[in-house]
């Protein structure tokens, strides 16, 4: 009864759910409600909803799902594209769009691991002289002397 009321405060804009009603919605594999605060949920509610999708939804939740994909917020981005794969459902085009977005969060991991890595590397950087850059320099020069 109070995770109803809750839900019904987080419908009218007055509440975020807790932790706890996300699991209460979960065990008891409300869907509906788990959806809507996918939707309309702040960041930390978005990322709990989508968590909570892979042990209580269904592939009727799917393009929910694939709208949380493209989440301004990455952890509730890669929630959503892990909740996509638990779920398991057999057409093409949502497993082809989780294949690439799986590698798109690959390469995102990895650039940031390499960033860490050479966090405390220096480098010997040399200023090589381009040709656009001299012949740059050779008319701001010319402009420079008097016309005759």
């Amino acid at each position: 009864m109070l995770y109803n009321i809750s839900y019904i405060l987080f419908k009218l804009k007055i509440i975020q759910p807790s932790a706890n009603a996300i699991d209460f919605w979960m065990d008891t594999k409300d869907v509906l409600k788990l959806e809507y605060a996918l939707k309309h949920g702040n960041y930390n509610t978005r990322k709990l909803a989508a968590e909570a999708l892979e042990h209580a939804g269904q592939c009727s939740s799917v393009p929910v799902l694939l709208h949380a994909m493209n989440d301004k917020v990455q952890n509730v981005s890669i929630a959503a594209l892990n909740t996509l794969e638990a779920l398991g459902c057999s057409d093409d085009l949502v497993i082809s769009i989780t294949k690439k977005r799986f590698n798109w969060v690959k390469n995102l991991r990895d650039k940031e691991a390499k960033q860490e890595a050479n966090k405390g590397k220096k480098y010997n950087i040399y200023r090589w002289e381009r040709a656009s850059k001299r012949s740059f320099e050779r008319v701001k020069e010319q402009l420079k002397k008097p016309m005759r």
